[in-house]
């Protein structure tokens, strides 16, 4: 028998959509169902079958067959029943078929809605299952519109959005632009998924960590934690497992490269790496980066406060513009963190309280200046966070490092 026009529709939305046939004939059969009860009665027990092979529709009313009616639309005497069916008895379930032309055009309309219906739930759900396991993945669109300022971002299959407080505020998007985000989360909603997307969270510089430093993604170095204030500065708190790796020298990148494609794509945000440390006190110390600090005093080790004392040059970058490094600092680590500034003891010209052999008078007044006149304190600074000294270049800072790292070696 010639498979039916409805059947043949029925196989290739299966094959194109992924819809079972049957789900599609099960839900007109119930349709149907529901339909004819309207005509036949609410209490009515209605049976309908299509036909999987020709859509030939079959439809009756089932009535017991009873000695005194009480239900006419579920009941029936036996003389009725018997009249349909000579042998009936009492209690007997009779099937009654309704003709086709009282329900095909029914069926028909219900067919065409439940088809396109199932089609729209059915695509809707597939993006949902596949964009749901990318929570957390960075992706890549273009700017499609504007609702208010929220960014209407074309992901390809379907669009996402970037509301407000998701955005670099000092960034400026135009429609057509090409935007780079992490998927922050993926809901379900009554047209397409809805899906949220961030530049601003600190998961999205995670992610573009992981893609930019190798050590990460195989984990020899391991992100601790990360703050952000968007566009404006980041902290990395960063662990190395293997001891012959320098984490932050890692991420850094031969002569900075790593560290500025990175703020390169966030609008030149400033990014201060951090290096974990056990002890307390020197993981404070590392966090007020880029300010160079000269003692850490715990207040509360329970309730985790500590006062910073830094040189008063020190003193406005520590803080930060309007709190920024010290807030920064704090969410970081997870430590209230008070700073206060000391005097700094000047000599003469300054050099004369720093003596580092191959250093110039110079650039010993520079350290003097920063309040760094200890010669073991400086052997520790990283080349990052002296090139913070005001006159102290990337390859002055190495040597100096070197400098007082042979320094001592000498005097010991």
């Amino acid at each position: 028998m010639a498979k039916s026009e409805l059947i043949l529709v029925l196989e290739q939305i299966e094959r194109d959509k992924g819809i079972p046939k049957s789900d599609i004939l099960q839900m007109i059969e119930s349709a149907v169902v529901s339909s004819l009860r309207k005509y036949v009665g609410k209490n009515a027990v209605i049976e309908a079958a299509i036909d999987p092979e020709t859509a030939q529709f079959q439809a009756r009313v089932v009535k017991k067959v009873v000695e005194a009616i009480v239900d006419s639309e579920v009941e029936m005497t036996l003389e009725e029943a018997q009249k349909l069916k000579p042998d009936a008895q009492i209690g007997d379930e009779i099937r009654l078929p309704v003709p086709a032309a009282d329900f095909a055009r029914i069926a028909a309309q219900t067919a065409k809605q439940l088809l396109t219906q199932k089609v729209r739930e059915s695509e809707r759900d597939k993006l949902y299952d596949e964009f749901k396991p990318k929570e957390g993945q960075l992706a890549s669109g273009t700017v499609h519109r504007f609702i208010e300022r929220t960014l209407v971002v074309d992901l390809g299959k379907v669009e996402g959005v970037i509301p407000m407080r998701e955005q670099i505020r000092r960034e400026r998007y135009n429609i057509g632009m090409n935007v780079r985000c992490v998927i922050l989360r993926v809901d379900r909603a009554s047209q397409a998924p809805q899906i949220l997307l961030s530049r601003a969270a600190p998961l999205f510089l995670e992610r573009l960590l992981e893609i930019e430093v190798p050590e990460i993604k195989d984990k020899t170095i391991s992100i601790i934690s990360i703050v952000r204030d968007p566009g404006f500065r980041a902290k990395v708190l960063v662990k190395s497992n293997d001891p012959q790796v320098d984490p932050v020298g890692a991420c850094v990148g031969l002569r900075g490269s790593r560290i500025r494609s990175l703020m390169n794509e966030l609008a030149g945000e400033k990014i201060d790496l951090i290096a974990y440390h056990e002890d307390p006190l020197k993981l404070i110390s590392n966090s007020l980066s880029p300010a160079i600090v000269s003692q850490i005093k715990i207040t509360d080790a329970e309730a985790k406060k500590a006062v910073a004392f830094v040189p008063e040059s020190q003193f406005a970058i520590a803080i930060g513009k309007e709190g920024q490094n010290l807030d920064l600092a704090s969410r970081l680590i997870g430590w209230g963190i008070e700073i206060k500034s000391q005097i700094e003891k000047k000599s003469g010209d300054g050099a004369e309280a720093l003596s580092i052999e191959g250093l110039s008078s110079k650039t010993m007044d520079l350290l003097v200046r920063a309040g760094l006149s200890d010669v073991h304190k400086i052997s520790q600074q990283s080349v990052e966070s002296l090139t913070q000294v005001e006159g102290i270049t990337e390859k002055m800072a190495a040597k100096i490092i070197t400098k007082a790292k042979a320094s001592l070696e000498k005097g010991s």
